[in-house]
């Protein structure tokens, strides 16, 4: 299914984009999740709707960075590069939801914690750009994607 010249080789450089996503992701859910503790911004309109696509987001990050390290380690299956594949379009899927109830958040904030959301955003948009970096490098691999559509979610 994959050409084996990529195989056991080169996958360092996409486990790195693939845990600066996630480590974006995690700042994201941080910050997002602390606003459940401030009383000005506990009932924020959007950020229930935001995490609704943050966890499988996370969900989705978190199993691609693991793949990545089993092919760093040698792993050579093609079900473990199908699978971190697959979880890179599920989380691109779920990063469109993100982003649109971040916006809501921001919109709905008052003007104390404007600033705030405007990082969750710039945290959102780091998560997305390093996450299309290892899916671009990937490609430029021979490795293919299932159709990101985001009507249905892959198996994982």
């Amino acid at each position: 299914m994959y050409p084996y010249y990529f195989r056991g080789n080169g996958w360092e450089p996409i486990l790195g984009l693939l845990q600066q996503s996630l480590y974006a992701e995690e700042m994201l859910c941080a910050i997002s999740s602390e606003l459940y503790h401030i009383p000005e911004t506990q009932d924020l309109k959007g950020n229930n709707e935001m995490h609704s696509h943050l966890v499988p987001a996370s969900y989705h990050r978190v199993t691609s960075v693991g793949s990545a390290s089993r092919l760093v380690s040698g792993e050579q299956q093609n079900t473990v590069i199908v699978t971190m594949a697959t979880c890179i379009v599920n989380a691109e899927n779920q990063d469109k939801g993100v982003r649109e109830w971040l916006q809501v958040m921001e919109n709905n904030a008052e003007d104390p914690y404007r600033p705030k959301m405007r990082m969750l955003i710039q945290w959102q948009d780091q998560a997305e750009s390093y996450l299309r970096q290892a899916k671009n490098a990937l490609q430029s691999m021979g490795v293919s994607f299932p159709s990101d559509s985001a009507d249905q979610e892959q198996n994982y």
